[in-house]
């Protein structure tokens, strides 16, 4: 039996009567463009969230540069980030025009080092993003006591939504919360979709300006750097279907997680169990061989993928530099990290399977 990476179309099987009946209702409706099934999922995802704003965009890239020009970057200014996040933080901060610099991360989590991201900063920083990596709540209160006082910290959910630390829900921690619906997120769309949440006020209208053009009102572009970036009616009404079920599914990804970090102890495969907060986008471990690693799995029919491969700072077109901690745990993390199958939908055959390839191989 050949255990997939991820397959949307069995969450697709299982909500298809509910999904097509949400679809259907949009296109008879004729609204297709922030209509009231894209207002109703702005105020669900604020209460799922404990946000006081959520603002629905075109994808998570957006959101994060969005998010970025909402707390004050311009072009010329430094955004600091993790170098071992996908390089999805430095491509919207270049996008603005702004210099990426890379602090390193924990050893053991490979979430953002906040004393590493502190040493970054200088009077040209505009921002600090933190990735809640694979699912991994960040401890973003220990963050900003590292950082200079009003740092603008901005959370990149893409790969955590519902984690959550004793102080809250991811997005709600920092200035600014984004987030991604690309279909293999926990909460996936039926294309792209992204959103951004915020405490202020104040915020969230510069953001729903820039989502739009720019437009402090109709054809009047009052705020720069606007852009057109909608989420649409059909993704909503589909994000309102699956918001329901998502914490279902990520008590479902912490228990594949658990599995597999049982399977792994007393082999060379380094991967931590989900804490209790985190929500199992990604099972991610390190192997100090991984490509050989992968090979043997496949060989036992598991899918693998590597979350990610290329630090920031070696983009080729990202020019991204470390700060004066440097990368290293960062780069040595992206040489080693493995990861499995974890998705709400896989059966229990499935996830053995997985772990006994991990007890044989790693």
């Amino acid at each position: 039996m050949a255990v997939p990476f991820n397959e949307t179309a069995r969450e697709y099987r299982d909500l298809q009567s509910e999904l097509e009946a949400a679809v259907l209702g949009v296109l008879r409706g004729g609204h297709y463009v922030h209509g009231a099934e894209h207002a109703a999922f702005e105020r669900e995802l604020a209460d799922f969230l404990g946000a006081g704003h959520v603002v629905g965009v075109g994808n998570g890239t957006d959101a994060l540069e969005i998010g970025l020009r909402a707390v004050g970057t311009t072009a010329g200014r430094e955004v600091v980030t993790a170098g071992n996040a996908g390089g999805y933080a430095a491509a919207a901060a270049r996008a603005i025009g702004a210099r990426v610099v890379v602090a390193d991360v924990d050893p053991d989590s490979l979430l953002l080092d906040p004393h590493s991201a502190a040493a970054a900063c200088t009077d040209r920083t505009a921002a600090v993003v933190v990735t809640h990596l694979y699912g991994r709540a960040a401890d973003v209160a220990a963050l900003r006591a590292a950082l200079p006082p009003g740092t603008p910290v901005v959370e990149d959910c893409a790969q955590a939504i519902g984690a959550e630390v004793p102080e809250g829900r991811c997005g709600t921690l920092g200035d600014v919360g984004t987030f991604s619906f690309y279909p293999t997120k926990n909460l996936g769309a039926l294309g792209d979709g992204g959103a951004v949440s915020c405490r202020s006020a104040d915020v969230a209208s510069a953001v729903r300006e820039l989502r739009q053009y720019g437009w402090s009102e109709r054809y009047v572009v009052g705020r720069p750097g606007g852009r057109n970036s909608r989420l649409d009616e059909v993704q909503a009404a589909a994000l309102r279907v699956k918001l329901r079920r998502v914490a279902g599914w990520n008590a479902r990804r912490r228990e594949i997680g658990a599995a597999y970090a049982a399977a792994a102890e007393g082999t060379g495969l380094r991967l931590p169990a989900p804490a209790g907060g985190d929500v199992g986008h990604l099972a991610v471990g390190r192997h100090p061989r991984r490509d050989e690693l992968a090979r043997r799995l496949a060989e036992l029919g598991v899918a693998t993928a590597v979350h990610y491969p290329v630090a920031d700072h070696r983009q080729p077109a990202l020019d991204a530099a470390p700060g004066p901690t440097g990368a290293a745990e960062a780069e040595r993390s992206c040489a080693e990290v493995i990861s499995l199958p974890c998705f709400a939908y896989l059966t229990d055959a499935e996830v053995e399977q997985v772990c006994d390839a991990v007890r044989r191989s790693a």
